[in-house]
């Protein structure tokens, strides 16, 4: 007896509203693999009707003072507390996440994040007005952009799109929004939420797959598209707007490096590190997926991780101990375990290295020692929970292999020595470094990389500046 697969729809122009064209996608729970719902397969109709909502929401929302979108934003945020439990079981069904990590590691900095981006809506700043030209006034406004098209990743689903929505709504603009085809449960729901609170226009979502995403960003009212994606994506991404002149904001991959000094201590180190390696399947762009430690502690560094990766758990998403849960789709299981499989004689894996059951797409911790520079698994993003390890001689050697990939969007340095830690800040060619210590984020400070990690921050008042542009107004004094 087949059971009847929930309907999830797009919200375009303040209504729930099925495809133009009927046209639908199952979407797969990747903690047992089946189907619990179907989505739209927007096409050109719906991208056309939900971009035509937000340019007319637009001049309203702009033109509004901005403690009126701080209030919405406020409200938004308290909705999302009030109905998190909702929230939560939309997204572990989209995910398969743990249930007790979603409601604690997710929930709480989203709120916070949009609290954040509240009360930037008050924070508009520009030059000071000033006379640079005799006769002449000259200050600086800081507007919206106008219509954004983003698109939010399957890894983060909630998180992501909160960091889309939340700077672009606060700095007055209006949003059409994509949740990945796999992903879209959360995104309907918080549309419900949002299409609560704000007039209607300003917040669309639109569902469906790659060829929807293209659609948006190659349609011509919006004057900004915003992904997080692969670094394919992206490229995708900023040669369609390149042919009309959009602004683009890219958050793309990441080959995080964890340079481990001789002076650490080994025993934490390998705590916070396999924590931030595993943690969400290691479906992160920040993951501390590449370890490059010094000859004098690898093997015992080797030692500790392998032990530490047999401990941790993967599982369903009500079961209390474990870490994290499946790859989300098929297509990831077959890419992680391709990468293992692909392995060059001189690796070895010290664990892990297998799937995990044959319900879901579950991937056992591995940890693999023995790599070289120029190995794919060390060169390509895995987005696994699979942790490298290679030995490194002296600072100057691990600062040329950790910079020495084509992704520059987070790494750390774990060691007791102050000066060095400095330095290693300095020299590492990433968008954020920590130290001793691997993945914390705060809403206040800036998340984006370089190189082929993209361009654009997320967070902090630099995001919440990406969504807004510069006009120079100048007076004669004279009139």
């Amino acid at each position: 007896m087949s059971t009847e697969l929930r309907r999830l729809r797009n919200y375009i122009d303040g209504e729930f509203r099925d495809a133009a064209d009927g046209r639908t996608t199952e979407v797969v729970n990747p903690a047992t693999g089946e189907a619990y719902a179907t989505a739209p397969l927007s096409g050109q109709a719906d991208v056309d009707a939900a971009m035509a909502a937000a340019a007319a929401a637009f001049p309203a929302w702009r033109d509004l003072v901005p403690a009126e979108r701080q209030k919405a934003l406020l409200k938004i945020a308290d909705a999302f507390e009030e109905r998190a439990e909702e929230l939560i079981a939309a997204e572990v069904e989209n995910t398969g996440k743990p249930i007790g990590l979603t409601r604690s590691e997710e929930i709480p900095p989203m709120v916070d994040q949009i609290r954040f981006f509240a009360g930037a809506a008050r924070m508009l700043e520009g030059r000071g007005a000033g006379e640079y030209m005799e006769g002449l006034t000259s200050f600086v406004r800081r507007e919206p952009i106008g219509v954004c098209a983003q698109v939010a990743p399957w890894n983060y689903p909630m998180m992501m799109a909160v960091w889309k929505f939340a700077p672009a709504l606060a700095a007055g603009n209006t949003v059409v929004l994509k949740p990945s085809d796999t992903t879209p449960a959360s995104t309907a729901l918080m549309a419900d939420i949002i299409g609560s609170i704000v007039p209607k226009g300003v917040f669309n979502v639109v569902c469906g797959d790659r060829d929807t995403g293209r659609l948006m960003v190659e349609h011509p009212t919006p004057a900004m598209a915003s992904i997080t994606g692969s670094v394919r994506a992206g490229m995708s991404v900023a040669e369609s707007a390149s042919k009309d002149l959009k602004r683009v904001h890219l958050e793309l991959g990441g080959k995080a490096p964890v340079v481990v000094f001789e002076d650490t201590d080994i025993p934490k180190a390998v705590e916070g590190i396999s924590e931030a390696g595993y943690f969400n399947a290691g479906q992160d762009c920040t993951a501390a997926t590449r370890v490059l430690v010094h000859e004098s502690v690898h093997d015992e560094f080797v030692s500790a991780l392998a032990k530490a990766a047999s401990e941790i758990k993967t599982g369903q998403p009500d079961d209390e101990d474990v870490l994290y849960g499946p790859l989300n789709n098929p297509n990831q299981l077959k890419q992680v375990s391709g990468f293992i499989e692909r392995l060059p004689a001189h690796a070895k894996v010290e664990a892990g290295g297998h799937r995990v059951g044959d319900k879901g797409y579950f991937y056992a911790p591995t940890v693999v020692s023995g790599l070289k520079q120029d190995d794919e698994i060390i060169q390509q993003e895995v987005f696994g929970p699979v942790i490298t390890v290679q030995a490194f001689r002296d600072e100057d050697q691990a600062v040329e292999w950790a910079n020495g990939v084509e992704y520059a969007l987070a790494s750390s340095v774990w060691t007791k020595d102050h000066g060095r830690a400095m330095r290693m800040s300095k020299r590492l060619d990433f968008g954020c470094v920590w130290i001793n210590t691997h993945i914390p984020l705060a809403a206040e400070m800036p998340h984006g990389g370089f190189k082929k990690s993209g361009y654009g921050k997320d967070l902090s008042g630099y995001g919440f500046d990406d969504y807004t542009r510069i006009k120079h107004v100048m007076t004669s004094l004279d009139m």
